[in-house]
C-alpha cells in the first residue's frame, strides 16, 4: 500500500470529493431551489401582495440557519455549481502538471474588485423581481440550463444567452478556484450577508504560526487570511473547504472550540448528514 495517497491531507480531500459527489448525484437542486425562494419573496413584495409559504421559502430559510451555524459548508460540500466549478479547475490543474506546463490564472490583483460583482447581480435580481418582470426574462440564466442539462433534459435552444454566459462562466472556473461562487453568485451574496456564528470557523494562534508562513492563505480559494484566536470576526466569503487545517505546518489553524481543530472526519460527516438532512426535511 503507497502510504503517500493516504496522508491525514489526502484523506479529508478524498471525503470532501465524496461528499461533493453524492450531494452532486442526489441533491443537486438546492442552489437553484433556495434562489427561487429568494425570488418568489421579492417578487411578491414587489406586486405589493402578502407573502405566501412555499417550499422555496421553506429551503431558503433552512439554509440560510444552516449557514449561520456552520458557515458556508453548503458552498464548500454540497452546492452543485460550485462542485462543477471545483471539477472543472482541478482538471485543469491536472492536464497542466501532466503536460508539464504552468498553469495560466486569473491574477490576484483583480479577485478584489471582481468579488463585488455578485452583490450586483444579487441586486439587479432584487430590483428585477420588485419591478415585476424577472419572470418575463427568459432563456437568460446560466443556472437554469445547468438544472436542465444535470436532469438530462438538452431542449435548451431557447436559453441561447444562457448557454453563452454558462460557457463564460465554465471558462473562468478553468482559469480561477471557485470563480462563480466568488465573483457572480447571487446565493452567495446573500450567505456573505449572514451574521455567521464564529465556533466552527477557523482561527489562528499568529505568535504560534512559523515565521513567515503564509500557506493557509496561499491555499484558501477566497485568499482570505485567518482571524486572530478569540476573535469574533468571521468573513463570510471562507467556503469550509478546510484546506487551512489541513495544510498548516504547525497544526495551529483550528476552530474556535479548545481543543477541537474542526477537520476531524465524523465531524464533516456529521455536518454533511445534518444539511442532507435539512434539506430533505425541507422539501427538496
Amino acid at each position: 500500500m503507497n502510504k503517500k495517497y493516504f496522508t491525514p491531507k489526502k484523506i479529508h480531500a478524498y471525503l470532501r470529493a465524496a461528499i461533493q459527489l453524492v450531494f452532486f448525484l442526489f441533491l443537486p437542486s438546492a442552489f437553484t431551489t433556495a434562489f427561487s425562494g429568494i425570488k418568489s419573496v421579492l417578487t411578491q413584495i414587489g406586486a405589493g401582495n402578502p407573502i405566501a409559504w412555499s417550499s422555496f421559502l421553506t429551503v431558503l430559510l433552512a439554509l440560510c440557519a444552516y449557514t449561520i451555524v456552520f458557515g458556508r459548508f453548503f458552498c464548500g460540500y454540497a452546492c452543485a455549481f460550485g462542485t462543477l466549478g471545483d471539477a472543472v479547475h482541478s482538471l485543469y490543474l491536472f492536464l497542466c502538471k501532466k503536460c508539464k506546463k504552468k498553469p495560466l490564472l486569473l491574477k490576484k490583483s483583480w479577485k478584489k474588485p471582481l468579488s463585488y460583482l455578485k452583490y450586483a447581480v444579487l441586486l439587479a435580481v432584487v430590483l428585477l423581481c420588485f419591478l415585476g418582470v424577472y419572470g418575463d426574462l427568459t432563456g437568460w440564466s446560466p443556472w437554469d440550463v445547468f438544472s436542465m442539462l444535470r436532469s438530462g433534459n438538452f431542449k435548451v435552444g431557447a436559453y441561447w444567452l444562457g448557454r453563452i454566459l454558462l460557457v463564460l462562466i465554465l471558462v473562468g472556473m478553468v482559469f480561477c478556484e471557485r470563480f462563480f461562487c466568488r465573483f457572480l453568485c447571487p446565493m452567495g451574496a446573500v450567505f456573505s450577508l449572514l451574521p455567521i456564528l464564529p465556533f466552527f470557523s477557523v482561527r489562528r494562534k499568529r505568535e504560534k504560526c512559523a515565521k513567515g508562513c503564509t500557506a493557509c492563505e496561499k491555499v484558501c480559494p477566497s485568499d482570505l487570511s485567518l482571524p486572530e484566536d478569540g476573535s469574533w470576526n468571521v468573513s463570510g466569503d471562507c467556503f469550509q473547504c478546510q484546506k487551512c487545517l489541513e495544510i498548516c505546518p504547525k497544526k495551529n489553524a483550528k476552530s474556535s472550540i479548545r481543543n477541537f481543530r474542526g477537520n476531524e472526519i465524523w465531524f464533516t460527516l456529521l455536518r454533511a448528514v445534518v444539511l442532507a438532512a435539512v434539506l430533505i426535511l425541507a422539501g427538496i
